[in-house]
């Protein structure tokens, strides 16, 4: 099947536009051909990191994808350390660091060299589809290994043109993205303190389109989650909303959830209800995913319980949030009682700052003197939760930089694989000006 070059759309328009083409330097479109020039090897590559299944509870098979990644990052002059995590429940962390000039900013990379596909799953090969081969299925392949793909093809094109041997650059690509370790400040605790000491930090997770256009991520919001439990009198169905039996654990548990739905809607705020179950008797399993449930229809609930998730853009709307539903569970029906808890370990938000909105103009600069489309910023309703958010707090930063995918986290996913050199390109040239700007 015959491949479809990586940078192809962005060779014709550099021919095409010689006052875009003016504006990279000799160094910036050496990069842009490095990367085209090394397609064939960034799908080799691609095909197999995904042929090797690295499901986040899959240690041994994470550890053999960092070792993948040591051994391309390692030529580049980087120093690779791996950090186990065993004692979270998670193979590690592969951390590469490269000294450049100390008075040049610093860059953060993150990526992920887990999948959510353990080794159970029948989806495990890279197949190459699409009628000239224009995209790569496979575990991941999207979400992070051509993330992983785009940071190689950029690096070795920026060792190429001479811009990476001063450039401060240090990369954490974590084991455990997709189903993070516990206790989660211990699972994160090194890429927390890697964003304390960067200037910049850039997140090679998937592109996101909107209408066919390439759009700019500013913001990833926050993923909680959360438990109510309501409690009822058990009793002869008969007696159901009588003084003496009151409503039961599953109409309080639906009186809750009904104000939820209708109290807390507010702009970039979702909440879920993933799992329900209420009955006689109900139990959830330890990782809170499975209920056992026993009831009869003649008998009122004296339990039932709800686990959900909420996703907000600012420390200060989680709070007000939680606090909204503790009061809505804190007013029961009669007879009824009920409490809410929220799960530790969940992911911070990325808040939209001028910082980071600063780096896209950065990014626009880039795609101007390539002739490519201005990118927008993503509503983040668009997107999920990320590694990234942990160093939001203090460092300005991009995510999205990986290539395009379709389908993530279920089988059939597949990466644009044209996308894959077009992010690499915009990749090399923005960590290249990045590196050259002053602390």
């Amino acid at each position: 099947m015959k491949s479809l070059p990586f940078v192809a759309l962005i060779a014709l328009q550099l021919a095409l536009a010689p006052t875009a083409q003016a504006k990279l330097t000799k160094a910036e479109r050496g990069m842009a051909k490095t990367v085209e020039a090394e397609q064939a090897r960034s799908l080799a590559l691609l095909e197999k990191l995904v042929n090797q299944n690295s499901g986040s509870l899959n240690l041994a098979g994470v550890e053999k994808v960092g070792q993948m990644m040591r051994a391309e990052l390692e030529p580049l002059g980087f120093k690779v350390e791996w950090k186990p995590m065993r004692d979270t429940g998670r193979a590690g962390h592969l951390i590469a660091t490269r000294i450049g000039k100390p008075d040049t900013k610093r860059l953060l990379l993150i990526a992920h060299l887990d999948t959510v596909f353990e080794p159970d799953s029948p989806f495990q090969k890279f197949t190459r589809k699409g009628e000239r081969g224009e995209w790569g299925e496979g575990p991941g392949a999207g979400d992070d290994k051509g993330g992983m793909v785009v940071i190689v093809a950029a690096l070795r094109a920026m060792q190429v043109a001479g811009t990476l041997k001063d450039a401060n650059i240090e990369i954490h690509m974590t084991g455990d993205e997709e189903d993070s370790g516990s206790p989660i400040e211990k699972a994160r605790a090194d890429l927390i303190a890697a964003g304390k000491r960067s200037d910049v930090a850039l997140d090679f997770e998937g592109l996101v389109r909107d209408n066919g256009a390439d759009m700019g991520s500013v913001a990833r919001r926050s993923s909680d989650s959360w438990k109510v439990i309501a409690t009822g009198k058990s009793a002869h169905s008969s007696g159901i909303f009588s003084a003496a039996a009151g409503d039961g654990a599953i109409y309080e548990l639906t009186r809750i959830i009904q104000r939820f739905r209708t109290e807390l809607p507010e702009p970039d705020l979702t909440f879920n209800v993933g799992l329900i179950a209420g009955g006689q008797q109900a139990d959830l399993d330890a990782g809170g995913i499975r209920a056992t449930v026993s009831g009869k229809t003649n008998i009122i609930a004296p339990i039932a319980i709800a686990r959900g998730d909420l996703r907000a853009l600012s420390g200060e709307q989680i709070d007000r949030v939680k606090a909204k539903m503790t009061a809505i569970v804190a007013e029961h029906a009669p007879g009824t009682g009920a409490t809410i808890s929220f799960d530790a370990g969940g992911y911070p938000p990325m808040a939209p700052t001028e910082g980071n909105r600063a780096l896209l103009i950065k990014l626009n600069g880039v795609n101007r003197d390539l002739g490519l489309a201005e990118m927008a910023p993503l509503d983040p309703l668009k997107r999920g939760a990320g590694d990234i958010s942990f160093v939001a707090a203090d460092v300005d930063g991009l995510a999205g930089l990986g290539p395009y995918s379709t389908g993530d986290h279920a089988p059939g996913e597949a990466v644009d694989i044209p996308s894959i050199g077009r992010q690499a390109t915009r990749a090399a040239i923005l960590m290249s000006r990045l590196s050259a700007e002053k602390r």
